[in-house]
């Protein structure tokens, strides 16, 4: 096949490698274009470097196209990969470290509360940006495959400003499935799941074995887990409240819901520190980050002397990305769940949201079954959310600061812990430190720095790390077990590591 494919943000050692290899072990896919690109050449540079070697070793003749040009990579492309984080590490730890100073302990913030909402507001103009290079220069229909996150509101954004239709697409159900056959005592082929929520808050409404119903006996099952009823307190908490298991870890769903981590004496009685930070640890994702860059900038000659990947097809992740092209090209019937504009998919949830559900890919397209009622609990907590996503999104879009601090102020953990003088205190905070990222907010940038300056300041808690935050570790500390290091570098799910 001739088709083409580009990855933006190729950068990010852990998804574009991995992705790579899904693709190109796909023997249809041994002569397709592959074009990578990044803003940060050196990143660049490196993933490439190593990606061609993988290609090579593989006896592959394709070449992969690296450049700095976002429009020369996307021309003609078929399907478009977006792995971006806007704004880098940098940003990232001011959605971490902005929000404590106001008591608001995040374990991630990339998807919902403070730190999600500001994600959203670097990623949506820029990634709109990707959306009218690709209706101007890529094949005609070309899809967007989205990894980014706060992927329901980048999703929502791309298909309803952007233009382009837009997948969006997340591995934490394949997660919570493995869970749920281990803690049932079975393998996770012979689980049958659907899901159905939005993204990081989707729900296993059904749970099939050899046709009986499992749902029922999950909580006890949870419960009597020696590992899961350490690590998995806020999961199965909401289990036993509201009957059914949340695809989201223990530290992300923390986050998004108002009662696990508003009170910081109370924060370690539901979340577990030590085994992986996905369980809960303060700003946990931003320290493995930190660690997986500075681990990569500082070994990668090793990398490159280390046997390149195998690109085998009985050895793919369930990344769903890859599986969705195959579908798609080769007619092969993949189910798997996806992101997309809900349009009834889900009856009690709003027609305009992004939706994660069931669906089946084949060379007919993407076909998304309709789901009907969410358990009505299941719906109100997703419809918490969704009131969030909407005001982030057309805040992003309009450069409407009014917009994004009621998106803060409906935030359930952000409105739990901060009343409303202190929302508009940390959105200017926010504007301010991140004024290179928005330039939608100009205006707005202008009168923040007004009030911050000549204004009466609300104190805050400047030195507070959160409940539970761990030290980023050195290279070398991170050199007494370099395997490990090295895996966590190159992993796109960060959470499938126990560091």
């Amino acid at each position: 096949m001739s088709l083409k494919i580009a990855f933006i943000g190729a950068g990010s050692i852990g998804f574009t490698r991995g992705l790579l290899k899904d693709l190109l072990s796909v023997k249809e896919f041994h002569d397709i274009k592959i074009a990578f690109t990044d803003i940060n050449e050196h990143n660049l540079e490196m993933v490439t470097q190593l990606c061609q070697r993988d290609i090579d070793a593989n006896g592959l003749g394709i070449k992969i196209q690296a450049t700095l040009d976002r429009r020369t990579a996307i021309k003609d492309a078929k399907y478009v990969f977006n792995v971006v984080r806007i704004g880098g590490l940098e940003a990232f730890q001011q959605d971490v470290e902005i929000p404590l100073r106001y008591g608001i302990d995040q374990c991630v913030g990339d998807t919902l509360c403070a730190g999600g909402i500001m994600y959203g507001q670097r990623g949506i103009p820029a990634i709109l940006e990707f959306c009218k290079d690709i209706r101007e220069v890529a094949a005609p229909g070309c899809i967007m495959l989205n990894y980014a996150n706060p992927n329901a509101m980048i999703t929502w954004a791309c298909n309803q400003y952007g233009e382009v239709p837009t997948i969006g697409l997340c591995h934490g159900i394949q997660h919570g499935h493995q869970q749920i056959a281990e803690v049932l005592d079975l393998k996770q082929e012979e689980v049958d799941i659907i899901c159905a929520g939005i993204n990081h808050q989707t729900w296993y409404i059904q749970i099939k074995h050899k046709g009986e119903d499992l749902t029922g006996k999950l909580l006890e099952a949870f419960e009597q887990h020696p590992e899961y009823r350490e690590t998995e307190k806020v999961r199965i908490d909401m289990l036993r409240r509201f009957g059914y298991y949340s695809t989201e870890s223990n530290g992300h769903l923390s986050e998004y819901v108002p009662w696990y981590r508003k009170r910081p004496d109370e924060i370690m009685d539901w979340i577990h520190v030590g085994k992986s930070w996905i369980n809960g640890e303060t700003g946990g994702y931003l320290r493995v980050c930190i660690e997986g860059r500075n681990w990569f900038e500082t070994d990668f000659p090793n990398w490159m002397k280390e046997p390149p990947m195998h690109f085998d097809p009985h050895d793919r992740s369930q990344e769903h990305g890859s599986y969705i092209i195959e579908g798609l090209e080769t007619g092969r019937v993949y189910r798997g769940h996806f992101n997309v504009i809900n349009n009834g998919t889900i009856t009690n949830l709003p027609e305009d949201a992004v939706v994660e559900v069931p669906g089946y890919v084949d060379a007919n397209g993407i076909s998304i079954p309709r789901i009907g009622d969410l358990p009505l609990g299941c719906a109100a907590v997703c419809n918490a959310s969704i009131s969030v996503q909407r005001l982030a999104v057309e805040a992003a879009v309009h450069g409407d600061d009014m917009l994004l601090r009621q998106a803060m102020l409906m935030d359930p953990l952000t409105g739990a812990v901060c009343n409303p003088p202190e929302i508009w205190q940390m959105v200017d905070e926010f504007l301010v430190e991140q004024e290179k990222w928005l330039p939608q907010y100009s205006k707005a940038i202008a009168e923040a720095k007004q009030r911050l300056t000549k204004g009466k300041r609300i104190r805050t808690r400047d030195d507070w790390r959160g409940a539970a935050r761990l030290p980023v570790k050195t290279v070398e500390e991170m050199q007494q077990d370099r395997e490990a290091a090295s895996r966590n570098t190159g992993a796109a799910d960060k959470a499938s590591e126990d560091l």
